[in-house]
């Protein structure tokens, strides 16, 4: 059982990353914009002495070092290689980095605009705390989730009777 929970919760926070951060939409940026600057790097490398991108592998490494700024990354030695491959460690630097802190601020920034998960949260801490209740504290809890209940019911018969939601 607790698997079970542990796998929900792996999952959900994998669908709240993909769905409600910019987190797909900058890695597939990143990795277009990756294939297409290491492409153009190896195409106005290759044949070039004294190189060491000698095939689409190393201008691919190289795209991965040069923006991941590992410090590893050979530097090209044409001109217009050296220009395209500054402009795409900054770029990529940009995009790396910021994917990771734009994903991470939206994801913790989002419950905060999310208040029903907070009610559902407090209900579910105040239920956990029902046997500390007195008897009048009781009944006021039963009056006020009886409304809750009634107006649940009737939130859902006028989204029942219009299918669309508007």
């Amino acid at each position: 059982m607790k698997r079970l929970r542990k796998h929900n919760k792996a999952r959900k926070f994998i669908q709240d990353i993909s769905t409600h951060t910019p987190f797909v939409l900058m890695v597939g940026i990143l990795f277009t914009l990756w294939l297409l600057f290491s492409s153009a790097i190896y195409y106005f490398e290759a044949g070039t002495d004294g190189t060491s991108i000698h095939s689409l592998g190393d201008s691919l490494y190289w795209g991965v070092a040069a923006f991941s700024t590992a410090g590893i990354a050979d530097t090209p030695t044409t001109g217009i290689a050296k220009l395209l491959g500054g402009i795409w460690i900054v770029i990529g630097s940009i995009l790396f980095f910021g994917t990771i802190v734009a994903t991470i601020t939206t994801y913790f920034m989002r419950p905060m605009q999310r208040p029903h998960r907070k009610i559902i949260d407090t209900i579910e801490y105040n239920l956990e705390q029902l046997s500390d209740l007195d008897l009048d504290e009781l009944d006021l809890l039963r009056e006020t989730v009886d409304t809750l209940i009634e107006h649940v019911e009737r939130i859902k018969s006028t989204q029942g009777s219009d299918p669309a939601g508007t």
